[in-house]
């Protein structure tokens, strides 16, 4: 059992593996996905983890309407990611679902918490001017 708000797999390794498939380097997202496999521990939370990162490749990757969800969300509007992520963060912490169902759930909640950053750091920052006298 994992201790509660705790990462499964290295953050930095996740955000690269969100940063790939959102760019689309898939081939080397794949290759991430097995290096995360091989190195993270054997439990059902991390199954359900890496269930997900998989499916997003596949859903990413397809044009397929069954990925509905994936080809309607608007990797740019930072409300609906941050909608998203709370929906998704609550599944994460219900007890009422099975491990494997939360570790799936939080791996959507860490790529729409990415998906929120890479979209602030695309933005300009404003530059405060202080007023001279």
């Amino acid at each position: 059992m994992r201790a509660e708000g705790k990462m499964p797999i290295p953050p930095a390794l996740v955000t690269r593996f969100f940063q790939l498939i959102t760019s689309r380097q898939f081939a080397e997202a794949e290759r991430e996905l097995e290096r995360l496999s091989k190195d993270v521990k054997k439990n059902e939370f991390n199954s359900g983890f890496l269930r997900a990162l998989n499916g997003m490749i596949l859903a990413h990757r397809s044009n397929d309407d069954r990925y509905v969800f994936v080809s309607k969300m608007k990797l740019n509007n930072k409300q609906e990611l941050t909608k998203y992520r709370r929906e998704f963060s609550r599944h994460e912490k219900n007890k009422l679902h099975s491990n494997y169902d939360r570790g799936f759930f939080r791996a959507w909640a860490e790529y729409t918490r990415v998906l929120v950053k890479l979209e602030e750091d695309r933005k300009p920052k404003k530059i405060v001017q202080a007023k001279l006298g």
